[in-house]
């Protein structure tokens, strides 16, 4: 399904797209955008879109009013016993794997709080730009369960161990600076700039080689699981197929002409 047919159809997810960039925005503010399954089948629905869509070079994804996302739906979840509640984090994890598997860059725009499950579905994005608004946490722990949409594994190989045991095992909000501080975000700018910060990234992102992009985050994500020998042969092996690219001839003709390359 194209942008366009996919658009008019969500609910609690917004979609604009604009010069190839696809601006989607968690869309339950009254509910501080918490992530029920309604929303969840939309992100997936997106997720799919975005995969096949050859006209999104580049995603962002945000939060309306003063969310991000504030987790899961509690009131969902309430009810549910053992297996309903590990089918839940299953199509969760589902959810933002996908999302992190995508050959298209992903920033996260990380607007208001970003807490449990939204704190993982900014883990699973490719860079993190935050609001000097956002809090991070992952208050799992006080509600008597754990993090469960990837945060107890994302979270350590982001931040290290260390820093991640604190925020789990407190379940305590993170504001910004410290955030970054962490390492957990790149950037914190003023709430105003944060849309324009995360396009102009991606603009500059999508100057250079989309080969080059997909297979160097194809290395960096499925390396992280590796050993370094057979993370440097993934490495090699990727590279080799880049060299065979009309990416590779346009970089580097561009290079030996003192010109700017023209990607497609």
């Amino acid at each position: 399904m194209k942008f366009a047919q996919l658009s008019t159809k969500l609910e609690n997810v917004k979609l604009e797209l604009e010069d190839h960039i696809l601006v989607v925005t968690m869309n339950r503010p009254k509910a501080l955008n918490a992530l029920n399954n309604q929303t969840l089948d939309e992100l997936q629905e997106v997720t799919k879109m975005i995969a096949e869509d050859d006209d999104v070079y580049g995603v962002i994804i945000t939060g309306e009013g003063r969310g991000f996302v504030a987790g899961a739906d509690i009131v969902q979840m309430k009810p549910y016993k053992s297996e309903e509640g590990r089918t839940y984090a299953g199509y969760a994890q589902d959810t933002f794997n996908k999302i992190e598997a995508l050959d298209k860059p992903v920033i996260a725009a990380v607007n208001g709080f970003a807490l449990g499950g939204g704190c993982e579905l900014a883990l699973s994005c490719d860079i993190r730009i935050a609001s000097e608004k956002a809090v991070f946490g992952q208050p799992e722990v006080t509600l008597g369960i754990m993090p469960c949409f990837g945060g107890t594994q994302r979270l350590p190989r982001l931040i290290g161990a260390g820093l991640a045991k604190e925020m789990i095992y407190t379940g305590r909000q993170v504001k910004a600076e410290e955030a970054k501080q962490f390492g957990l975000v790149n950037k914190v700018v003023a709430a105003e700039e944060l849309i324009d910060t995360a396009k102009a990234m991606m603009k500059d992102i999508l100057k250079v080689s989309p080969i080059g992009i997909k297979y160097a985050k194809i290395a960096i994500n499925k390396g992280a699981d590796m050993d370094l020998k057979n993370g440097l042969e993934l490495e090699k092996d990727l590279v080799g197929l880049c060299f065979a690219t009309e990416d590779k001839e346009i970089g580097m003709t561009a290079f030996l002409e003192k010109a700017k390359p023209s990607f497609r």
